[in-house]
Parts: structure tokens; sequence; C-alpha cells
């Protein structure tokens, strides 16, 4: 019978992902009129749960509606961009919603960033306003005087977390929304799902962090799949969220999910893995939105004999890797993992619809693995100019075909969007988006004839680090900038019970001598925290290509490593501030999976 019971849920799956036939662009629906909708539904049903506060979908359209009444009253209008800064916390779902509401689009900011790329990230989209929660005020101070906005463009949100009542500094307003009318915005109406709904930033293969486009229609399409496909929540349903609001798993899982099944979510400023399992058991949350990072967390914590007495149930996210797959279901009591790939600005992904094991699912669009020179970061062509497949089983780089029915929307910047096209791919004229990833197909069992694949690895100029995309050649600009610094070649490298690589650079410094306290301290003020390299390699001289590209293999290949490296090499240990020398006895703690990564 379980073999049967699989085959009919995999069925109800795919009928449940037939019905999600695109809706015309003119079709006056988006985020802000979704939760408007879901208000009048279930008006008294719990929407949010976060740090004592409770709400229902009324009280929090409620809540949006009178911010929307605000943010329109000081000049904020469809197609504005406006910066939001702000931690996890209910403002901020509530801020996304009303600039919606608008027809306004919210600027979702990376609250680990500082000085020039949190400047980067706000001008690049023409941000006309800047939302500025009460905890991060400090970053932003840094860099005022450089954002060209009067004071009155910038809105001030107060924190019932911090100590004190809280007053907006001079260089700001507070968001005074209390007196506002809590009925929806006739012009609510008027937004369609080919309008902007906010922008995600993401680091590319170059360059600072780039503004991905997210319509209304990509939010609605990629919720509804979170929700009904990989979850199949329901209004019972309860989500654990964690995973920041800035970033799409955030928007899509956590907040489209909730939209779409009239669910609730309990909302978490920052994952914590030792208070997970009882905050869940708390507050009866059915699912978790996770990285893969996270559950390795939650697996690094001493083993309780009732760990699986949760009511966990559904999983979904990214990044769960193979090696602790299975310990992770059966540990927890994890009965379905939704796992999934692709990226916040790309053109299609991959699902894990069908609940199998180590596997990132299937891929519905027309896309291929093709060739790829990893030692040289270089596609390989044929002959005639075309891309070759790979065989199955073996890692090739993951392409989608850019179709009318798998657009590619891009980023702000019209050069970033043309990097990640590849044209000419298998015959003249044909369009696909590159993922720089690169990704294996695997043997899952009966899955109705649909390959499911196996992420393998970053490809190129960027890695993955702590859920964040890093890229290379953005955070060597900056340690470029160290004056004792000649010039740099940044690289990640693999950590033993970690996820993704961690940053690395070797760096020549200028007449020999590297000051290393200046160096500290200027990564430690530049990098954001995610970004910033764990380790430094001193070289003499840099290799490289024959076009002047530095290379990269060698130094991934010996990276920390004592026994392989024959140049100094430096460490930036877990809570400090500054790089000291890697001795064998860290060393070994690295190797053990015990350095506190």
């Amino acid at each position: 019978m379980g073999a049967v019971t699989d085959v009919l849920t995999m069925l109800g799956v795919i009928r449940k992902a037939l019905k999600l036939k695109p809706l015309p662009g003119d079709t006056p629906l988006s985020l802000g009129s979704m939760v408007a909708q879901r208000a009048q539904q279930s008006p008294d049903n719990v929407m949010v749960v976060f740090e004592g506060v409770t709400l229902t979908w009324g009280q929090f359209n409620t809540k949006a509606n009178q911010m929307a009444h605000y943010l329109k009253s000081q000049g904020v209008k469809k197609g504005d961009a406006v910066a939001l800064l702000m931690e996890n916390r209910i403002e901020n779902l509530a801020c996304v919603t009303a600039l919606a509401k608008i027809g306004a689009v919210a600027a979702m900011i990376n609250t680990s960033l500082t000085e020039a790329p949190l400047l980067h990230c706000i001008k690049s989209v023409a941000s006309v306003k800047v939302i500025v929660g009460q905890e991060l005020l400090s970053p932003l101070s840094e860099i005022r005087s450089e954002l060209g906005l009067a004071s009155n463009d910038i809105f001030w949100v107060q924190d019932a977390a911090l100590s004190g009542a809280g007053v907006a500094p001079e260089w700001a307003v507070a968001l005074d929304f209390e007196g506002q009318p809590g009925t929806d915005l006739p012009q609510t109406a008027e937004v369609t799902l080919s309008d902007l709904a906010y922008y995600i930033f993401t680091s590319g293969t170059t360059g600072l962090p780039k503004a991905s486009r997210i319509t209304h229609d990509r939010h609605y399409r990629m919720s509804l799949g979170f929700s009904s496909i990989l979850l199949n929540m329901s209004e019972q349903d309860r989500i654990y969220a964690c995973l920041p609001l800035y970033h799409s798993s955030g928007m899509f899982i956590c907040f489209g999910s909730i939209i779409h099944s009239g669910g609730s979510m309990f909302l978490r400023r920052k994952f914590s893995a030792s208070n997970l399992l009882r905050e869940a058991r708390q507050h009866q949350t059915t699912c978790f939105a996770y990285i893969g990072e996270l559950c390795r967390y939650l697996l690094h914590q001493a083993p309780q004999p009732d760990d699986a007495d949760n009511p966990i149930r559904k999983c979904v996210g990214n990044g769960l890797r193979p090696d602790i797959w299975m310990e992770f279901k059966t540990r927890f009591g994890i009965e379905r993992v939704g796992e999934f790939y692709g990226a916040s600005e790309g053109n299609a992904g991959c699902v894990n619809a069908f609940n199998k094991d180590c596997t990132v699912g299937f891929c519905g669009a027309r896309h291929a693995l093709v060739r790829y020179d990893v030692l040289n970061d270089e596609l390989l062509r044929s002959r005639k100019g075309f891309c070759q497949k790979v065989k199955k089983g073996e890692a090739g780089l993951m392409l989608m075909e850019i179709s009318k029915d798998a657009v590619f929307d891009g980023y702000v910047d019209p050069g970033a969007t043309q990097k990640k096209i590849l044209t000419d791919v298998f015959k003249k004229g044909d369009r696909y988006f590159n993922s720089g990833d690169l990704l294996k197909q695997v043997d899952v069992g009966f899955a109705l004839g649909l390959p499911h694949y196996q992420f393998v690895d970053r490809v190129g100029d960027t890695y993955r680090w702590k859920g964040e995309n890093v890229s290379t050649n953005e955070i060597g600009e900056i340690i470029n900038g160290a004056d004792s610094v000649a010039y740099c070649n940044v690289y990640g490298v693999q950590l033993p019970g970690t996820d993704g690589r961690a940053g690395m650079v070797a760096i020549s410094a200028k007449h020999g001598s590297l000051q290393l306290p200046a160096i500290s301290q200027h990564i430690i003020e530049k990098v954001p925290s995610y970004a910033r390299p764990l380790f430094i390699r001193q070289v003499m001289d840099m290799d490289t290509t024959g076009t002047f590209k530095m290379k990269k293999a060698e130094l991934r290949e010996q990276a920390y490593h004592l026994d392989q490296c024959p140049d100094p090499l430096f460490v930036l240990k877990p809570g400090s501030n500054e790089y000291e020398a890697l001795d064998r006895a860290f060393y070994q703690q690295i190797l053990a999976g015990t350095a506190g990564y």
C-alpha cells in the first residue's frame, strides 16, 4: 500500500502543478491585495507571533493600511523605490505590504551591509526614501551624508526590544502611522502582476550586490508553489520563520506561503539552534523554513531522547546536503523535505515535489547540464561553437532556457543582466540563463520519468557561505584598498562540518611586509561579516593565466592545509577581530569540525 500511496501523492502534486497557469500581466493582483483578501476571508485567524506579540490577519492588514496611508501622505507613489533596512520583525512585513498597497517597490537591504556596499544598494535602485529600524541606525548614520536625501525622506521605526523609549535622530522622522486610517487604499486595486513588488540583492559573478527584480507575478507564483506543492499548507499550519526577510526565501517561503494558505508564522529575528525545538513545541509550528547550514547547526546540538517529539513534520528550503539528509529527517521526525534549487533572479528552478531523499528535485522548464572546465573557469563548447550536454551522473553547469514561459526579469543593471545570459547554446539565436552552479542527475527511483538532480558546487568567481553568495571580485576590491596590499586573490575553501565554502584570500604585500593589525581592521570595518575571509595566505607573487586572470585552482586545492601550503597562513577565529598565525592545534580543530565555524 505504501507504494500505491506514494504514486497517488505524486499524481496529486502533478495536478497541483498543472493548475499553476500563468495569469495575464495586467491582472489586478499584488502582494498588497492578497493580504487584504486574506484579511477579509479570515480576519480573526492568527497571522504572526513575534516576541510576545500576536496579530490576526485583520489586525496585520489594518497596520499595513495605516503605514500605507502615512507613506502616501509623505509623497510615496506607485513605482517609487523605498529602501527597507530592518531586522526580521512585524514592522518589516508591514512595511513591505504597505509599499505594495501603494504600488511602490521595497528594496530589501541585507542587514549585514555597511559603508560602500550599503550605500550602493540604496542608490543603485534610485531609492527616493529609506525606512530604517531603530536597531540598524548605526550603519545608516555612517553613510547618511552620501545618500542625497533630506531628513524627511528617511523614516525611523522604533524597535520595542531596545531599552528606552526611543527617539528618532535629528536626520530622520518617525514613521508615525498610529492615527492613520486602517482602511484599504483604492489604488491597491490598480497594482498588477507585472508591476514590481520588491528588489532582492544578490551577489553575481562580479562587483557589488545586484538588485534582482521581483514582480508581483513572480512573488505570486513562487509563493504558491512553496505553499501548495512543497508544503501542502493549510490554515492550520504554522511555519517557523527565521530566514532573513531580505532574502527571497524569507519572502517567498515564509511570508508568501502563509498569504496563500491562510496559515501563520512564528517569526524570529535570527536562528537559534538551542531554542528551536522548545519554541516549535511552545508555538506548535508544523513547518520549518531552512537553509542547509541551519540543519547542520541543529545536528551539532547534543542529542536528546525527545528530539523527534516536536510538531514540525514539513520542511522547505535549500542546501540540505546528502551527507546529513537522513540523519536530520530521522533525528527530528521530519516526514517531508521540500528541497528546492534556484537563484532568486533566475527564470526557473528545481523542486523536490515528490519528497525524494537527497535531491533538489526536478526542473519543469527546458534546461540542460553542460560541460564546464572547473580548473580554468571556462564553459566548454564544441568545434561548431555549441555547448555539450554531460552524461548522466556527471556534473555540469545548469542552464535554463529563456522563453515566454520562463522569463528572466534580470537585474536593474542591464549589463549585469546580459552577463547572466548565454546565447547560441545549442542552436543559433537561443538564449539560456546561466545559473553559475554545477548539478548532476541522480537516480531516485520511480518519479514519473522526471530526472532529478543534486547540487554539486558553485563555479566561477562566487562562493556560498552562511547562506549568502559572496563575490570574490567585490571582496578583492575592498581588500585591495588596504594600504599594505599590492594585490590579492579571493576564493572559497571547504571546511569540514560546514556547508558551502569559507572565504580565503592570498595577499601579495607592498614591500613584502604584511601589516596584519591594519589588514585586520580594514577587513572588519569594510567587509560584511558573512563575506570576511577566514584565512589569509601571504604570497610573494600571484600566478596568472595567459589572459592575466589570477589562477585559483591550486590555491583552492592547497587551501589552509599546513602540510601543503608553503606560505605563511593566518586565521580569523570565531568571535575575533584580528587575524593571527594558524597553528597546528587550531588547524586540527578545523579538520575535526570543532573550530566553532
